[in-house]
């Protein structure tokens, strides 16, 4: 298979991902993309390393199979907790998303700065890492999420539940003086307005959607596997959840023409024996 059909495997624990998606298709609407909203088993921030980890390798299986020429792991709890394992076992560029500490450690005016995110990425070594190397003279406040992705895998935006637990969430954060939030789930740019309405307008909102994809241009460039296509490429959804209010939330947030299934059977669970054999 050429460079110009073969897809771009993107992949996430659910629809949060889309948010990096749309940004990869706005940027490269002539790449093949193929993306997998795994939320039958979301949220993957309640997992162990191990689950996390077999599940991504798993979802790469099965997009390399689909003739994938590089993968993008939308999802920071997954960036946090398997990249390091894929890029060792798989041959093709493999690119993660972290959080956007490095540019609100510049950008921030009192000297602290808020990240929301799943609970295994605020504890993740990663994490840890990206704050001791860009924002060693910031204090970060890291505030785990939970309920927040279960929200917009519902299609909920704006509910009365949604907010209470953005505010419940957010003003310990403000109350600590932070002055720019870290949206560090893909999940959670869907909730930025709602956000928004709570917050105000003087606090600063990052995100890194646009920023991956960028990055997956530079990557398709230097390793010369960018698309020769002059038209537009085919995108194609996956999920591991068939219930219907989930394909309609997927379509609001797609917000284009759907071309959807189900995953493979052998690709919907975890074998034991896999989980097992994986490393801690």
């Amino acid at each position: 298979m050429s460079n110009s059909v073969q897809p771009i495997g993107v992949f996430d624990s659910g629809l949060g991902g889309i948010s990096v998606l749309r940004e990869i298709h706005r940027l490269l609407p002539q790449e093949a993309l193929i993306y997998i909203a795994d939320s039958g088993h979301a949220p993957y921030g309640s997992k162990s390393t191990a689950y996390i980890t077999q599940r991504c390798l798993q979802l790469s299986e099965f997009l390399l199979e689909q003739g994938a020429k590089m993968l993008v792991v939308a999802c920071n709890t997954a960036t946090a907790h398997a990249i390091d394992t894929m890029r060792e076992r798989l041959n093709v560029p493999v690119i993660g998303i972290e959080p956007a500490v490095k540019p609100a450690a510049r950008l921030t005016r009192t000297g602290v700065i808020g990240v929301l995110a799943t609970q295994q990425t605020v504890k993740s070594q990663r994490l840890q890492r990206l704050i001791d190397v860009y924002a060693s003279g910031v204090k970060v406040v890291a505030q785990g999420c939970p309920g927040l992705v279960e929200h917009v895998e519902q299609g909920d935006f704006a509910s009365a539940e949604l907010k209470a637990l953005l505010l419940e969430y957010t003003q310990p954060l403000l109350d600590q003086g932070s002055d720019v939030l870290v949206l560090g789930c893909t999940h959670y740019p869907f909730l930025a307005q709602t956000l928004r309405d709570i917050i105000g307008c003087d606090i600063t909102i990052l995100e890194t959607s646009n920023a991956v994809a960028k990055h997956v241009l530079r990557l398709l460039e230097q390793h010369q596997l960018k698309s020769s296509n002059e038209q537009q490429g085919t995108v194609n959804f996956y999920s591991s959840k068939s219930e219907p209010n989930h394909w309609q939330s997927m379509q609001l947030l797609w917000q284009h023409d759907l071309t959807k299934a189900m995953l493979p059977e052998p690709y919907l669970t975890i074998p034991l024996q896999r989980l097992a054999q994986d490393p801690q």
